[in-house]
């Protein structure tokens, strides 16, 4: 195959959103290199697995050199790999706060960082971030301070990398999510966790893996934070 067909990194590959997004991609042609903690080895030659701890940028470094290697480009990064905790904001812990500030900050930086060289040798590419709607509409059912600190700082550096790469090919966007139907809930809180949308429903993993598609295949959309959150963000 060419190299020319493209190239897509997925974080937090092995379920949920990240799944989806390796098979939606897949089936639009993209050759996908996936990695997680617990990824396992795929029968797919267009899929590449590589295991590793996000946080680390070892692992970065390694994800994009493989890519590298095996396809010969790189040209849309998912940052998907996040850790979510809802506690009243005096009961995180020094691991709930080291935890999430490894994987949701560290994890983006690195990553994306290491991607963006590549994609500056490409003079091309887009970095799509999952942020979620609860930095927009906080909600007292749902505390969760740390998540809004590290989601909301990816949501003003998806903005920040936006302008500063604007002339260069290269386009950053968000995807702000309500709550998505993933094994993060079971099946016994959905009930519950549809009434805090608008809309009456949870999201599917699909509503997340069509807005990234939108996004991937919008060129002229850069800076964006596109809320998929099922009337969240309007208010209630």
């Amino acid at each position: 195959m060419s190299n020319q067909q493209k190239v897509a990194i997925v974080t937090g590959a092995s379920q949920g959103i990240g799944a989806g997004a390796v098979k939606g991609l897949r089936e639009r042609g993209y050759r996908v290199v996936a990695t997680s903690r617990s990824i396992k080895p795929s029968q797919d030659p267009d899929i590449l697995t590589v295991a590793g701890d996000i946080g680390s940028a070892e692992t970065a470094k390694r994800v994009v050199d493989e890519a590298v290697k095996r396809f010969g480009r790189v040209d849309l990064l998912l940052n998907n790999a996040g850790i979510f905790i809802a506690k009243p904001f005096t009961q995180y812990t020094q691991q709930d706060y080291d935890a999430k500030i490894a994987t949701n900050v560290a994890g983006f930086f690195h990553i994306t960082q290491a991607t963006v060289a590549q994609m500056e040798h490409q003079a091309s590419g887009h970095v799509v971030t999952i942020t979620t709607s609860l930095v927009d509409h906080p909600n007292s059912n749902v505390p969760s301070v740390i998540a809004s600190l590290t989601k909301g700082g990816l949501n003003a550096a998806t903005k920040s990398l936006a302008i500063e790469y604007a002339q260069r090919g290269i386009r950053f966007n968000a995807i702000s999510p309500g709550i998505i139907k993933t094994p993060m809930h079971p099946e016994g809180t959905h009930e519950w966790l549809s009434k805090l949308h608008p809309v009456g429903r949870m999201g599917d993993i699909q509503d997340v893996v069509e807005a990234l598609l939108y996004l991937e295949s919008a060129s002229f959309v850069t800076g964006e934070i596109l809320h998929v959150d099922g009337g969240q963000s309007a208010g209630h």
